[in-house]
């Protein structure tokens, strides 16, 4: 094989990874769409492709707080029905889905708040020259606080069983 034809085929199958996303986005829209309709409440649906997996965001255009409905406390209605989405997902392609679900801005603003968690536990980490326990968290959670940790310099690892599985900071 040329390496013409490898970077062909690598921007092919790019394509074809980008073009299955997208349908995930159509499939997750039209099943929350649905799902707001039988609650009766107002929000858009955005989508988007971010780090090779489809995010959707349901907005509300107005100042009412009631996609909070949505949300649940500290996110555990926002989870599930993540879940169910990634489920209509899978019945209509066939293929796993690492779908992302937003509602009203709650994931973004979780994201910035445990991106400063990370950091602030790395910056403990490295002062002390101890391991640093965090509190137990979602999978998304845990995620972003890795992220949050690599980017000051330092690993993380997850330790335990959900839901009780946490991230642990690990000085340098």
């Amino acid at each position: 094989m040329t390496e013409g034809t490898i970077s062909a085929a690598a921007a092919a199958e790019g394509g074809d990874t980008l073009t299955r996303l997208e349908q995930e986005g159509e499939i997750a829209a039209d099943y929350l769409e649905g799902l707001l309709d039988i609650a009766d409440l107002d929000g858009d649906i955005d989508m988007d492709v971010e780090a090779d997996r489809a995010a959707v965001s349901i907005v509300s255009d107005s100042a009412g707080r009631e996609l909070n409905k949505l949300v649940g406390r500290d996110g555990e209605v926002l989870e599930a029905l993540q879940e169910l989405t990634r489920l209509a997902v899978h019945r209509e392609t066939g293929d796993r889905s690492r779908l992302m679900l937003d509602i009203d801005g709650f994931r973004a603003r979780k994201r910035e708040e445990l991106s400063i968690l990370g950091a602030q536990a790395a910056a403990d980490a490295k002062a002390s020259g101890e391991p640093v326990k965090l509190a137990p968290m979602t999978p998304f959670e845990r995620k972003v606080v890795h992220d949050a940790v690599a980017a000051a310099g330092l690993s993380s690892e997850s330790e335990g069983e959900e839901p009780q599985r946490f991230v642990v900071v690990l000085p340098a």
